[in-house]
């Protein structure tokens, strides 16, 4: 594709040679004649100027460089769409596979794809266009929405509800048992029947293996646009508010809720019956033993201030240093 129209598709200012044939997008520091790159972190911006591709996707005010600049007010954005162009995703056939066992009572909607081994219970109802790949199991009575998508080894437990434009990546477990157990008089545990459902709101993407627990009464809810990452552990009776990023091995007790536009970075733990307010951002691994006001940045074990907590790490390997000489001052007494 030449890159004058390839900027006109993604609504760029093109800076440079428009004939330039563009092949596909790589990274800038893999980046050679006929590839599209991009720079949205400052930290890449001097591989800008050395680069050997073709053109680089920039902000407006970027300097000028050697190579064709495309300039968009959202370069990782604009970054974004231009992969779809060029990437050509495998798709699975229309229809229903002949493996699938799909209960008689089921409702599906027209321009269905449901692959090998597909297991669809009774009274389970799925808006149009879903794509279902091989070993999913969608338990009796699950609502969904257009244009679903679930990856291999997905599954949806009984009633639970998915809006539209949801997806599931492989193993995703949507509404398996909270862990809720009431000791008894013997010691032993009592399991308490895990009688909620889990509702996913419009456009959720649930990653790979991650799992959100039914609610032991009422529900657990992930609200629109909500991203949770591969290993996520979501809690019985928990909420996620709209727009919210649970990156990689965040674990939320039960009954925690989580407001909107929060960040919650890699292994984040939140203890259960907490609320973290609205654009809360932890760093990762912090644990959040109380609740958090909202536009908090916060880091480390117990969660404190991110500024505070970089002034007290800077103090950390310098605890030794410190000890001696204290020491030494005692000696002098």
């Amino acid at each position: 594709m030449k890159l004058s129209e390839l900027a006109a598709r993604l609504d760029c200012v093109l800076k440079g040679d428009g004939n330039s044939e563009i092949t596909s997008v790589v990274g800038i520091e893999d980046a050679d004649a006929g590839h599209l790159t991009f720079v949205s972190n400052p930290k890449y911006a001097g591989k800008a100027k050395t680069t050997k591709a073709s053109a680089v996707i920039v902000s407006p005010d970027f300097p000028e460089i050697p190579a064709a600049t495309l300039r968009h007010a959202n370069p990782y954005l604009t970054f974004a769409r231009a992969i779809e162009i060029f990437y050509d995703a495998p798709r699975q056939a229309h229809g229903i596979d002949p493996s699938a066992r799909i209960a008689a009572t089921a409702k599906i909607g027209e321009g269905a794809s449901i692959g090998p081994f597909v297991v669809i219970e009774d009274d389970v109802q799925i808006g149009k266009n879903c794509t279902i790949y091989p070993f999913v199991h969608i338990y009796r009575g699950a609502r969904i929405g257009d244009n679903f998508k679930a990856y291999a080894h997905v599954s949806v437990r009984e009633f639970c509800s998915i809006g539209s434009n949801v997806i599931l990546q492989d193993g995703a477990k949507v509404g398996a048992d909270g862990y809720g157990y009431a000791k008894k008089d013997d010691g032993s545990y009592y399991k308490i029947v895990q009688s909620g459902i889990v509702v996913l709101e419009d456009d959720v993407e649930v990653g790979a293996n991650a799992t959100i627990d039914r609610a032991t009464i009422g529900e657990t809810r992930i609200r629109r646009g909500a991203k949770i990452d591969n290993l996520v552990q979501v809690g019985h009776a928990s909420e996620v508010g709209e727009n919210t990023l649970l990156c990689a091995q965040v674990g939320l007790g039960g009954s925690s809720k989580i407001g909107r536009d929060v960040v919650l970075t890699g292994q984040v733990g939140v203890a259960g019956h907490l609320e973290i307010g609205d654009r809360v951002v932890a760093t990762a691994q912090t644990g959040i033993p109380n609740s958090v006001e909202p536009d908090k940045v916060i880091s480390g074990y117990p969660a404190i201030d991110n500024r505070l907590w970089l002034k007290s790490s800077a103090v950390f390997k310098r605890l030794p240093e410190l000890l001696k000489r204290l020491e030494a001052l005692e000696k002098l007494r």
